[in-house]
């Protein structure tokens, strides 16, 4: 886990962020609220790719786990909430908190939506940014955590050859190659990261936390 820390914070130095870091929130009604478990539901896509729910829906256990939470498999509540005749996240984003956490058994909702998954191509360079709201419901109905989280990443070539023109085309493939296939599981990966493990306004940790 360590050095996993240590990748992501090493990721990170290569990343821009889309703002200046939240003020530290009250975590009070989180802290009274005491979730056990926290169900993970469909993700509300704002973007155009249509993969793009899915790629984050695999992304959010871990981060939760590690905090030590108990996370409802999210294939699987997926496929219960299938059953119910819930398909579209937004209709589950929709339906009430209670009756989403009674179904399950669940103590809290997380609610995910992607606000940005895209990538921009400007002459020899491709900026990839991702940017997500987060919601964690009591079972209750009470909001009991929100944040959100963008981030930014520009593949750079750090070797320069000492030819300009050739540092030049190596660029524009390096964009080129981002542009086609962007990556955006790291940034991903590392936006929950940040917001339920490290960042000021990071969820208290929960009944499972293994202590280091």
């Amino acid at each position: 886990m360590k050095y996993l820390n240590l990748v992501l914070f090493v990721f990170v130095v290569f990343l821009t962020g889309c703002a200046s870091p939240p003020p530290k929130k009250n975590l009070d009604a989180f802290v009274a609220a005491a979730p056990k478990s926290i169900l993970v539901v469909p993700v509300v896509n704002k973007s155009l790719d249509v993969d793009a729910p899915n790629y984050v829906l695999s992304t959010l256990t871990v981060p939760l786990a590690e905090k030590g939470f108990y996370v409802f498999p999210v294939n699987t509540a997926k496929f219960v909430l299938e059953q119910e005749g819930f398909y579209e996240g937004e209709r589950i984003h929709q339906q009430p908190p209670e009756t989403l956490a009674q179904l399950f058994g669940a103590d809290a909702v997380l609610y995910v939506t992607i606000k940005r998954w895209d990538a921009q191509y400007i002459v020899v360079s491709t900026t990839v940014t991702v940017e997500f709201e987060y919601r964690i419901v009591a079972k209750d109905g009470t909001e009991i955590w929100s944040a959100t989280q963008g981030l930014k990443y520009s593949p750079q070539s750090n070797n320069s050859s000492g030819n300009p023109m050739a540092d030049l085309i190596i660029l524009a493939i390096n964009a080129a190659v981002t542009r086609a296939a962007p990556n955006y599981l790291p940034l991903t990966q590392q936006a929950n990261q940040m917001v339920f493990v490290l960042g000021p306004n990071a969820i208290p940790n929960g009944p499972y936390q293994k202590t280091k």
